[in-house]
């Protein structure tokens, strides 16, 4: 299913009013073909003082290589910040420029873009839009109104460009219960978490816990009569984590059809019901998998023979392109792709590759591009979403600071460039424009007494990596329970070009593996990378783990490491 709306026939087709009511105008659909261009502006949410509003203009002229909307308010609209393009104002009059990667406009091409402002009074649409100087829908006149509300996409057939914007996001009860009952965890006990469903048992849940249709239902009571995003966790692939024992899973490397008929089925079963309709549901699609067949498949001092087997056998390809159909069928899934984080993929060697390898899953075995929302990245890790003291281009007495043993020559060194960047490629290699990305933030704050204040000192490469780098990890290749973790950005939607959200994907508290074996009927095993007496593998350049020590199993919770993450938090919590 496309994440891109419907054109409507109408030259400009306006929601207007807190009805949802929309006025098309004209009414002609002869009128659209007369137009250079035609454009849809929609209020997707307001409230006392600001509004959030998305376009999409449609090209019916020659094809564009780079594109500039204008319009003017006639109130006091003020734009605060956008997304999906370069937007500045001058007193009534707006433009937005295409950003880097949405430039190309071909003949009957659609771009979208949107943006929250603020506002008093009335907020009359805009009765007049220009594409490069050319007057939009000069056949229609002008539309008005007041673009108090409008429909954004829940349960009506049609995916809204970024579903985080202009909604909430649901806060698991189970999740929140235990953070409350922590002291000082009702600081975040309120913010939204991922529900992970990690095995099969998890769809009607675990123990008396809630299932998925529990969490749906009680998502409605939140949602009221605004607009809210359920965040699922889509984690139980044949063979899964095959280069980490603490997360692998309860299928077997061939249990594909066990994985479709029991798994997968259910979930879009559940999700496909009408009365979930209204819900906007964000999946977070198999962490680690695809990844883990880029780097650790073969050829390599980092493969395992559990990933050789995923690899050959093809059913991590067969099972996330399975999901991908399934779910994305539901008109109201937006399906994100594990991306892994920079400190995997991050170098032009496998960040090249691992855009082929998820092109070919989106492709394959009946999924499509259309079914993809967008990818996450840094799922439960800890890589920081911005390194405030350390750019990749900085130099040392000359030298690169990409040869320091930190760097260990990435071309990122933190998440978002990172994000931005693989967003690029993967629209390049042939994903939809309207592709988002989502950062996971719960645990990647790095505040404390141990944060730098400021960049190191010049003294040498590694010098000055080590003492300026907010990420205090001994390796960037160190994944579980990391000592000095903090809290991360809360979660926001559309923070910055090209990114859906920053999310809680991991919830803070919920251990990613045992520092010592522990028998158990989850599947899971022991990985020495959680035990903090361990000296590391090829995967963490034969380094100590930074692992925290007497921790559960994943996913059971673990206070010791959540009470770090509260007091770690940055921005520091109040």
């Amino acid at each position: 299913m496309s994440r891109t709306r419907t054109s409507m026939l109408a030259a400009l087709a306006l929601v207007a009013g807190a009805s949802g009511t929309a006025l098309a105008i004209p009414s002609a659909g002869a009128a659209v073909t007369a137009t250079p261009c035609t454009v849809d502006y929609k209020v997707q949410s307001h409230w006392d003082t600001g509004f959030t509003a998305a376009v999409t203009i449609t090209n019916n002229a020659a094809a564009k290589s780079s594109w500039s909307v204008k319009w003017s308010y006639a109130g006091n609209q003020q734009i605060t910040n956008g997304w999906s393009a370069k937007i500045s104002q001058s007193g009534t009059a707006v433009t937005a420029a295409n950003e880097s990667y949405n430039g190309a406009l071909a003949t009957g091409g659609s771009v979208s873009f949107g943006f929250n402002a603020s506002y008093s009074g009335t907020n009359a649409i805009p009765a007049t839009f220009t594409l490069d100087g050319v007057t939009c829908n000069v056949d229609g006149g002008s539309g008005g109104g007041d673009g108090g509300g409008g429909d954004n996409g829940g349960g009506n057939g049609s995916r809204v460009e970024n579903p985080y914007v202009g909604a909430k996001a649901y806060v698991n009860p189970e999740w929140s219960a235990k953070a409350a009952a922590e002291p000082g965890g009702s600081r975040i006990a309120g913010q939204p978490t991922a529900v992970w469903l990690d095995r099969i048992a998890a769809i009607n849940g675990v123990s008396g816990g809630m299932g998925l249709r529990a969490h749906l239902d009680e998502a409605l009571k939140q949602k009221g009569s605004g607009e809210l995003v359920v965040q699922l966790v889509i984690y139980d692939l044949p063979g899964r984590d095959c280069s980490a024992l603490a997360s692998n899973g309860e299928l077997g490397p061939n249990d594909l059809d066990k994985y479709k008929s029991q798994y997968i089925d259910p979930i879009a079963s559940i999700l496909s019901e009408a009365k979930y309709a209204g819900l906007r549901i964000a999946t977070v699609i198999e962490p680690d998998s695809l990844p883990n067949l880029v780097t650790n498949a073969g050829g390599t001092n980092t493969s395992t023979d559990a990933c050789v087997t995923m690899k050959s056998n093809g059913n991590y390809e067969k099972g996330v392109s399975y999901a991908l159909d399934k779910l994305g069928a539901v008109p109201n899934v937006y399906n994100y792709i594990d991306a892994a984080h920079h400190g995997w993929l991050g170098w032009d060697s496998n960040l090249g590759p691992a855009a082929q390898q998820f092109v070919k899953v989106a492709t394959t075995n009946g999924a499509s591009v259309d079914d993809v929302a967008g990818f996450i990245v840094n799922t439960a890790n800890y890589s920081p979403v911005k390194e405030p003291y350390l750019k990749v281009t900085d130099s040392v007495n000359g030298q690169t600071v990409r040869q320091s043993k930190w760097l260990d020559w990435n071309q990122y060194a933190d998440e978002q460039s990172y994000a931005q960047a693989l967003r690029d490629k993967l629209v390049a290699a042939g994903f939809k424009s309207g592709i988002g990305m989502l950062i996971d933030t719960s645990r990647n704050g790095w505040g404390g007494s141990a944060r730098p204040a400021g960049p190191g000192a010049q003294t040498s490469v590694d010098g000055y990596v080590d003492s300026s780098r907010i990420d205090r990890r001994i390796h960037a290749g160190n994944w579980c329970n990391q000592s000095g973790a903090g809290i991360g950005e809360r979660p926001t939607a559309a923070p910055a070009a090209g990114i859906d959200a920053y999310v809680w994907v991991k919830p803070p508290g919920e251990s990613d593996g045992s520092s010592s074996a522990v028998s158990n009927d989850e599947g899971k095993g022991f990985d020495r990378m959680c035990d903090p007496t361990y000296g590391g593998n090829a995967r963490n350049g034969n380094n100590p783990t930074g692992a925290l020590s007497n921790s559960p199993l994943a996913g059971h919770w673990f206070s010791a490491q959540f009470q770090q993450l509260m007091q770690n938090a940055y921005p520091p919590l109040s």
